[in-house]
């Protein structure tokens, strides 16, 4: 373990070292983002939704021989082949829960099983970070704050979609004024108050500038693409943002779930193509930037009756970033036997979610073993092939 965050936090006119979470909400099937092709298992169990094999028509894109990527993902394929993006299969959170708010409360509060976490985890890594802590630190894209970022600490929440900035009723005068005179107190709901209202203005015009350069007034594209670039171009005016989040809908694919066309894939191509324009728009900062890509838990082995899939176990972890050593499927593989499957119908998980987070924070971000355990109390370490993912 490294012996403290100070030290190996850049400064500030070197570019911050940052991290950027994107939670994928409904669980994602993770074997059909990084396909098994290698084992015949996994087309026994999808006959009509299992990723083709590379080199057919509309097949996975070959990763190592072994596993390869769902092919509306081509955009991200110039990472993998640059070594700067990687994945843990066979990964999640230890909890057997297959509820979508129970799997993704313990994915937030960094306890998986246990309710009762009042704060996310990112909230209490910003605590491990170097001071001062200021209510840009952490933000959020979205309209309301997660549970990942509420805690004792200050955080941000901006929409970057195509109405980013528009008038709320608090930024009409007579509104505000009547609002800062109700919270002009000492006490924390009083000073939330002004923390929340100090960031939203400040963040609205580090965006203000970049908004109105659209061409010749055509509007910007819709969905992530277009909210990655955006994030990027903000990340790259604000440089008191040390930590993103970002949380995607609409992956609970129990019907028609489609194998390289259909619902799944018209899903993941956004995504992959949003995440490939955030890399290109960070420029040198994304040699400073990892994200890691999570969902709250995989799916069956087994395609249901309706050619979908339901709530699973084990998935994919997505990690990628300037400091990644890419280019490889890490974590124990265990196979899809049916011997080897968790409660004989799901991919187990060989690698805790918390594991791998906590070797981002250690290396990228230079946290210790006491702020680790304090971000993942009592989490596992990582495997050492995991561990070795990040470069230091």
């Amino acid at each position: 373990m490294l012996p403290g965050g100070a030290a190996a936090w850049a400064s500030a006119a070197e570019g911050p070292k940052r991290l950027i979470v994107v939670l994928l909400r409904g669980a994602v099937d993770g074997l059909n983002v990084v396909v098994p092709y290698g084992e015949s298992a996994y087309y026994e169990a999808r006959p009509t939704i299992a990723i083709d094999r590379p080199g057919t028509d509309q097949g996975a894109l070959a990763l190592d021989g072994y596993f390869g990527l769902h092919p509306a993902l081509a955009g991200l394929h110039p990472l993998w082949n640059d070594k700067k993006l990687a994945f843990v299969h066979a990964a999640g959170s230890p909890d057997p829960t297959r509820s979508h708010f129970d799997a993704q409360l313990f994915i937030e509060n960094g306890t998986p099983g246990q309710s009762t976490t009042r704060d996310g985890w990112m909230n209490r890594l910003l605590a491990g970070l170097p001071p001062p802590h200021g209510p840009t630190d952490a933000v959020s894209i979205g309209p309301t704050l997660p549970q990942i970022l509420k805690g004792s600490l200050p955080a941000a929440n901006l929409s970057l979609g195509s109405d980013t900035g528009r008038q709320l009723p608090i930024d009409r005068p007579e509104i505000s004024r009547a609002f800062d005179r109700l919270y002009a107190g000492n006490d924390p709901l009083s000073e939330a108050y002004r923390q929340g209202r100090a960031a939203r203005a400040e963040l609205i015009d580090d965006l203000a500038s970049e908004m109105r350069q659209a061409d010749n007034g055509a509007p910007l594209p819709t969905g992530f693409p277009a909210q990655a670039l955006r994030l990027a171009h903000l990340l790259g005016r604000d440089r008191r943002i040390r930590l993103a989040f970002v949380s995607l809908g609409g992956w609970d694919t129990h019907v028609n779930q489609g194998k390289s066309k259909g619902q799944l894939a018209n899903r993941l191509q956004p995504l992959g193509d949003g995440l490939a324009a955030l890399a290109k728009g960070l420029g040198k900062d994304w040699d400073d930037t990892v994200v890691a890509v999570l969902s709250e838990f995989g799916r069956t082995v087994r395609e249901n009756g309706n050619g979908g899939t339901d709530h699973g176990h084990g998935n994919v972890v997505w990690v990628m970033g300037g400091s990644v050593r890419g280019g490889r499927v890490y974590g124990d593989w265990p196979g899809l036997a049916k011997a080897r499957l968790y409660q004989g119908r799901d991919l187990a998980v060989t690698t805790d979610y918390r594991a791998i987070l906590a070797t981002i924070l250690e290396r990228h971000l230079g946290l210790g073993d006491h702020q680790l355990e304090q971000v993942f109390p009592g989490a596992p370490q990582a495997p050492s092939n995991v561990a070795e993912m990040l470069a230091v």
